[in-house]
């Protein structure tokens, strides 16, 4: 009777019976917040695709939502990282301003070319990185000391290299990187088909290297993702590739930044989830002392953080800049918060150890779409300042209920 019983629960798991349901059930509430901050983006662009009478997903305002958010997305990787490891970086809005300063300084008063100076122009964001990472990784002072002391220091570093007026134009080869698209190889002005084989073929290999990764997992008895889930979840987010670069093969194509911006999350997905440099982050940030014991060098680890938000910071730098076409000494005003925003209501968690790469973009395009979405709409920059501030609440609250429970 035993060996009956056992026999048919055996059967009912393997045909999908109770068991699977239960597997179902406890993966949804373990990954609540990822697939829920999904769900959102997706309510909130659906809400405001309605509202704006369909303006929102137009070609020129999909384009403008992206050349918009590009140097929010980059950044919001960076820090993504630094919060990971337990740390939080304030002055990345002046960083943002004064590289802007520095690359226009260099290339309308000196003349220099647009690669020499961008070259310089993110060595510069590395060293400031290095110079405030310094202090918080080997001297122990909090990041938001530190950072914070930054943002003053580097507001008046730009003001003095303006001179408190604005710079510019920047040469039209420098203006490309946000305002440029990429070339069309037909003669189809109408429709860019060669941006639509770039989303086809972006779509294809973000399934095919899931694929590679589910079965590696599944192989070592790793993966926890049921079947189904993993199907629907990457046909939809191939399908909403395709269609995404269809639209923009309507206008004028992809942007350049998408391309940058699409390449950095493919490395920065890589590097924190399959390199050692990359676990290591994730270790400092859930338990530093446990990390250290571990033989891990921690102090390196958030050295590093530092440098590498201070690179993401120039990148973002000069795409404002070529993005404005001048430097003005408030570029990057307010841009600190709308990153950690992002990294926040993306998933991350303010205690360190907890945070995804597609979280971060996701926050950050929940944030784009918000402005956007009330910019079309004509409410007032008050009324988006709250409801900002209140969807950022909301999501850290949620993140507090969930570690609680």
């Amino acid at each position: 009777m035993e060996t009956m019983n056992m026999s048919k629960k055996e059967s009912l798991a393997a045909g999908g019976g109770p068991a699977e349901k239960k597997d179902y059930g406890s993966f949804l509430k373990n990954n609540m917040r990822e697939y829920g901050m999904l769900l959102s983006l997706v309510a909130i662009m659906a809400f405001f695709q309605v509202m704006t009478d369909g303006t929102l997903m137009r070609p020129l305002n999909l384009t403008n939502l992206v050349l918009q958010n590009s140097y929010i997305v980059i950044m919001a990787l960076g820090m993504l990282m630094v919060i990971v490891a337990g740390h939080i970086d304030l002055s990345v809005g002046s960083v943002v301003g004064l590289i802007g300063a520095l690359a226009a300084v260099l290339m309308v008063d000196y003349g220099w070319d647009f690669v020499s100076a961008s070259i310089v122009c993110i060595i510069a964001g590395a060293v400031i990185g290095a110079a405030q990472g310094y202090w918080i990784a080997y001297f122990k002072i909090p990041s938001f000391i530190v950072t914070l002391a930054g943002m003053l220091v580097f507001k008046g570093m730009a003001l003095a290299l303006l001179q408190g007026q604005s710079l510019g134009p920047f040469p039209p080869a420098f203006q490309m990187l946000s305002s440029g698209f990429i070339p069309e190889l037909t003669d189809n002005t109408q429709f860019r088909t060669t941006s639509l084989i770039v989303g086809v073929f972006a779509a294809a290999v973000l399934v095919l290297v899931k694929i590679h990764g589910r079965r590696k997992q599944t192989k070592h008895g790793m993966e926890d993702e049921p079947q189904l889930f993993f199907l629907i979840k990457n046909a939809l987010f191939a399908a909403v590739i395709i269609a995404f670069s269809y639209l923009m093969a309507t206008y004028r194509g992809m942007p350049n930044v998408l391309i940058i911006m699409f390449a950095l999350m493919v490395l920065y997905t890589f590097i924190t989830n399959r390199t050692t440099l990359g676990r290591r982050v994730y270790a400092v940030g859930g338990n530093e002392k446990a990390a250290k014991l571990s033989g891990i060098k921690t102090e390196r680890v958030s050295f590093f953080t530092f440098v590498n938000m201070g690179v993401l910071a120039a990148l973002a730098g000069l795409i404002f800049a070529a993005r404005l076409n001048t430097a003005t000494p408030k570029a990057g005003l307010g841009f600190e918060l709308d990153v950690i925003a992002a990294c926040f209501i993306g998933g991350a968690s303010a205690s360190g150890g907890v945070g995804k790469v597609m979280g971060a973009v996701i926050g950050a395009f929940v944030m784009g779409v918000m402005n956007n979405g009330m910019s079309i709409m004509g409410i007032g920059i008050d009324y988006q300042q709250m409801i900002k501030g209140f969807v950022l609440l909301m999501a850290v609250c949620f993140d507090v209920y969930n570690k609680n429970k």
